[in-house]
């Protein structure tokens, strides 16, 4: 543990918090894809079974089972209670070719083939391209509400923060995870876009101007 993976977990646990006032406040899901929600919780689900197997810390197994129901509550929230406010119109983007994808590459690429390794590395890819519909759909739309832009910009802000807990663990500990930061830069690229536009909006006011066509 160290400050940049605990500000890391901590930024993510806002963005989840963020979420589900925001869903539950509004009693609506605009604005929010379901889609990349379905591949969050799968996510957490293949990389946290090791629940079952492995204990860490109370830190640890606490943080791995809110990650987990937070991620299904959400589900269950745009699907279930709040169904009819959820833009399937908009929130078009084929998870499976992201799937499919990230569970090839978890085959061929791993640290060890057993099936929690190979769990975890699908995680990590699956994780990597997970926001793509949400970006998708708010280029789609051509808007975001306020609450939206705060949410992705916490998610995105975890990405990063973990990107500088494996660069502290290289340089203070003589530890990486390769897979992990390669993903994870990946993944925080994808974000780069959307942090520009988020600071223009709350600095400028323009974000959704320029998402606009």
């Amino acid at each position: 543990m160290n400050i940049f993976r605990l500000l890391a977990d901590l930024s993510h646990l806002l963005a989840i918090i963020i979420l589900l006032l925001k869903i539950w406040k509004t009693r609506s899901c605009a604005g929010i894809s379901g889609k990349s929600q379905i591949l969050f919780s799968i996510v957490y689900t293949a990389r946290y079974l090791d629940l079952l197997t492995t204990y860490v810390s109370a830190y640890n197994t606490v943080m791995k089972i809110v990650f987990i129901a937070a991620s299904y509550a959400t589900v269950y929230l745009m699907y279930v209670k709040f169904k009819a406010t959820y833009d399937h119109n908009h929130d078009t983007f084929r998870i499976e070719f992201l799937l499919i994808p990230s569970l090839i590459l978890a085959l061929l690429i791993n640290r060890e083939f057993t099936v929690m390794e190979v769990l975890w590395t699908f995680s990590i890819y699956l994780e990597a391209v997970a926001i793509l519909p949400q970006l998708f759909l708010v280029s789609k739309t051509g808007e975001a509400e306020s609450i939206t832009s705060h949410y992705l910009f916490a998610l995105g802000s975890y990405r990063g923060l973990y990107l500088l807990n494996w660069i502290y663990r290289y340089i203070f500990e003589d530890h990486y995870e390769l897979i992990a930061i390669v993903a994870g830069v990946i993944q925080t690229v994808l974000y780069c876009d959307f942090f520009y536009l988020y600071i223009t909006k709350v600095f400028l006011g323009s974000y959704t101007d320029y998402y606009k066509y």
